[in-house]
């Protein structure tokens, strides 16, 4: 085997793994790096001044690295790693057996009975071992000194699954990072990882609840996953085997059966054998642990008042009606804190069902959990943080010697972690596999949930009972997840110049704006707005039009469906501007109702565009008017102006609650949808950046419109647009007036007949 084949896989990877955890380069000043490491003053846990989670024990700390949006550091690399070759090519992890006379030691009694000459030969042996599992451990792989976590080392070196002991894979060591900052973080209530099928993580849960399960004193470990059945089989079929087999320096003296079925009890304590104790055979007055481990029932009250250390959360991206992930987490949060303080940590991972099969409480989870938002406490929604992985990464297959994944197809054979040869590259492989389903969507959206590239694939939803066509909606999402977001969409806010209303509107760029364009018009077209006869007009209703799904109180609503959506749309013109395409989402509930309505107000000024809105909640509609704006409101496009009621010729707007009017709305979103998102051509694909609005197209329900604020304002925006389709047709009086006619021709007149 050539050097050249061995480093094939490199080629390319480094910008991947670039994005999947980076290292952020001076994050700590220099001066203070080296003070601290020199003292070893770095203590484990968050540390507020430079915003960074230290996973690190010994006081010294080296790179700062970036998972899914936290800033984690690390321990400090050792001056000389474990280096087992001298070729950086030959160098990898490779686990190492237990001394076969230790494995003949089934308990701390037997160790006790064995001579003094024994003892001392092994006792710095199983010493190291616990301080592997305490501070973590270095390892040279191809050449570059790597890191993982105690709980990932007891993963790898001690926890025998079904295939024997498991590989290493640098996704999973960068989970095992995430999941120590979890840990370590007191913000923290644990971790949510959207992940691929078969990654391993019941076996790495299994795992972790068997080594805080070891360490804790009166504790309790506990076990969920989408059924009561697949968590008795999870305690029985993972975590019993994993227990059983760790080396007798680790396993506490159990209570009960070797194999039990309900529950792990630890009675007596896995006491760090030393050089001070190994000498030690009175056992009777060492205090038991007091920790279970145990599974429940799959129920939205499962451990409901019952404190513990963890929490193993398994498959919980597929729990069905009756129950519900999201409420048996409102549940079991509440055992992982005292007050404010959290004493444990959930491990909760799962590929998601179809939305309508418990995908969407998952995917509500998850997104409350993105570390980026966070309330005054400094906690996420969910108070866990979330974790994605693509596909590629950890599919079974693709994985070198080193444990990271062949993305491509190498030039050269790469060797695999199963000692065979990689042939091909896993993206590749699953673009092979895209392309033979997609012509059977629901397939293809459940290869997509089961080996996710983005977390957009992971939450596909089914689509039998979709309205609008889903083919053409994830086609453009999942383009839109090529794309690099701050070029193409701003985040930012309206206000009036200098603070004076009815003057001009600026549009300001602001990460905490609750506006998203992809487009602002040149400054001749901006603030387009003319008088006459004392009412304000738009003057680029020929470019566009906005649509508006409105709400009149001001408190908040529980449940979904309470935001306020706009959504501006242009049409076919001949200005410097883009034609047919969304440029304007909306999708917020300010603390005020009035907050919302001005700052609806000041984006139709901005653009000088024309605002269809519902008439059912009609204070946005008085909202304008009262500031002599009515001119800008579109009344009903399907009736004529001396067919609408009082209220309509006063304010505008259409109303949510005729039939004709539903239909004619889904009807306009459908043709948006076929004409102008997905691929168009085979070779032109449509633009439609705002992946929030497609999400929520794609769950669409026209007989429960409530929940869809995002699909109600953009197929107003659309219906606005297009309202010369919905004019009604003039029909022609049946009414037949004949008048009579002469022939006056010579000195008579005669009637013509």
């Amino acid at each position: 085997m050539t050097q050249q084949k061995l480093t094939a896989n490199k080629v390319g990877l480094s910008e991947e793994l670039n994005s999947l955890c980076k290292v952020i380069a001076n994050h700590i000043p220099s001066k203070v790096l080296s003070t601290k490491n020199r003292n070893h003053s770095w203590v484990y846990g968050y540390d507020p001044e430079h915003d960074m989670v230290i996973i690190s024990k010994t006081g010294q700390i080296g790179d700062v690295v970036e998972i899914s949006g936290l800033k984690i550091a690390l321990p400090l690399a050792p001056k000389e790693c474990l280096q087992r070759h001298t070729k950086a090519s030959e160098q990898y992890w490779e686990r190492q057996d237990l001394p076969s006379q230790l494995g003949r030691i089934q308990s701390i009694f037997q160790w006790h009975e064995m001579p003094k000459e024994f003892k001392a030969r092994y006792v710095d042996y199983i010493e190291e071992e616990f301080d592997r599992r305490e501070n973590g451990f270095w390892f040279m792989n191809d050449g570059k000194p790597t890191y993982i976590t105690g709980s990932h080392y007891m993963y790898l070196q001690w926890s025998k699954i079904d295939i024997g002991y498991p590989d290493f894979r640098e996704a999973n060591r960068i989970l095992y990072i995430f999941w120590e900052a979890c840990r370590a973080d007191s913000r923290s209530f644990g971790m949510v990882y959207l992940k691929i099928r078969r990654s391993g993580f019941s076996f790495m849960s299994s795992s972790e609840c068997v080594n805080i399960g070891t360490l804790a004193k009166d504790a309790r470990v506990g076990i969920l996953s989408k059924t009561g059945a697949d968590a008795k089989k999870m305690f029985t079929d993972k975590v019993v085997p994993i227990n059983s087999n760790l080396p007798f320096f680790f396993k506490p003296v159990m209570d009960g059966m070797d194999k039990p079925k309900t529950e792990l009890a630890y009675r007596v304590p896995a006491a760090k054998i030393t050089k001070k104790n190994m000498h030690d055979v009175d056992g009777e007055d060492v205090e038991g642990l007091d920790t279970t481990i145990d599974w429940k029932n799959t129920e939205d009250n499962s451990y409901d008042g019952e404190k513990l250390l963890m929490l193993a959360h398994d498959e919980s991206g597929k729990w069905i009606k009756p129950n519900n992930i999201l409420n048996n987490w409102r549940v079991t949060k509440t055992c992982l804190r005292l007050g404010s303080k959290i004493i444990g940590k959930c491990m909760m991972g799962s590929t998601s069902n179809a939305l309508a099969k418990g995908g969407q409480n998952f995917k509500d989870l998850y997104e409350d959990s993105r570390v980026s938002t966070r309330n005054a406490n400094g906690q996420t929604k969910s108070g866990l943080y979330s974790l994605f992985i693509p596909m590629e990464w950890n599919m079974e297959g693709f994985i070198d010697i080193y444990g990271m994944p062949v993305l491509r197809k190498p030039s050269q054979p790469v060797r695999g972690i199963d000692g065979n040869w990689i042939m091909n590259g896993a993206i590749d492989y699953w673009e092979a596999e895209v392309e033979s389903l997609k012509n059977d969507p629901d397939a293809l959206n459940e290869y997509y949930r089961q080996f996710p590239r983005s977390e957009s694939h992971a939450f596909r939803d089914e689509s039998k009972a979709a309205l609008f066509n889903l083919t053409k909606i994830y086609q453009q999402i999942d383009y839109n997840d090529t794309l690099i977001k701050e070029h193409h969409l701003t985040r930012g806010s309206f206000s009036w110049k200098d603070g004076i209303k009815d003057t001009q509107v600026i549009f300001t760029p602001d990460t905490r704006g609750r506006f998203l364009v992809s487009w602002t018009p040149g400054k001749a077209l901006q603030n387009q707005v003319y008088d006459k006869n004392g009412i304000r007009y738009p003057g680029n209703e020929h470019i566009g039009a906005f649509g508006c799904d409105s709400y009149d109180i001001s408190g908040v609503v529980v449940g979904r469906g309470s935001n306020g959506a706009l959504h501006g749309l242009t049409k076919f013109h001949m200005d410097e501007a883009p034609i047919n395409q969304f440029f304007l989402e909306y999708i917020a509930r300010p603390q005020t109702a009035e907050i919302f309505f001005e700052e609806v107000l000041m984006a139709c000024v901005f653009y000088g565009m024309p605002i269809l809105i519902e008439n059912n909640k009609p204070r946005l509609l008085y909202h304008f008017k009262n500031r002599g704006y009515r001119g800008f409101c579109i009344n009903r496009p399907d009736k004529t102006y001396n067919k609408l009621s009082k209220t309509e010729r006063e304010l505008g707007g259409i109303p949510n609650s005729s039939e004709d009017v539903k239909q004619a709305h889904a009807a306009a979103v459908e043709s948006y949808i076929e004409k102008h998102v997905g691929m168009i051509s085979e070779d032109e694909m449509g633009y439609m950046p705002f992946t929030r609005t497609l999400e929520d197209w794609a769950k669409f329900d026209v007989s429960d419109r409530t929940m869809y604020d995002a699909t109600i304002s953009s197929g107003l925006a659309i219906m606005a647009c297009q309202k010369h389709l919905y004019q009604p047709e003039r029909k022609e009086s049946k009414i037949s007036i004949k008048f009579a006619t002469y022939n006056n021709k010579g000195n008579i007149s005669s009637l013509n007949t």
